[in-house]
C-alpha cells in the first residue's frame, strides 16, 4: 500500500516538474519573432511571424515530455499495483 502511495507522489511531482520545465522553456527562450523593419510592417501589416516559432516544438521539448511520459506511466502503475 505504501509503494503505491510513493509511484503516486513521485509521478505526480514528475508530470508537474516536466509541465514547468515546458512552460519555462517557452517563456525564457525569448521573442518567438525578430523585430520588424518598417519597410516590412508596411508589407505585410499582420501581428502574425512569417515563420514558426522554434521554441514552442516537440524536437526541443524532448526532456521536459520524457518527465511527463515517465510521471504517467507511474501514476498508471500505482493505479494498477
Amino acid at each position: 500500500m505504501e509503494l503505491n502511495v510513493g509511484f503516486f507522489w513521485l509521478g505526480a511531482l514528475l508530470v508537474i516538474l516536466g509541465v514547468l520545465l515546458t512552460a519555462a522553456k517557452a517563456l525564457f527562450r525569448g521573442r518567438l519573432s525578430e523585430a520588424r523593419q518598417p519597410s516590412q510592417a508596411s508589407a505585410n501589416s499582420t501581428l502574425e511571424p512569417r515563420e514558426a516559432g522554434s521554441g514552442l516544438s516537440l524536437k526541443s521539448n524532448r526532456a521536459p515530455l520524457a518527465l511527463i511520459v515517465l510521471g504517467c506511466l507511474l501514476l498508471l502503475g500505482g493505479a494498477i499495483l
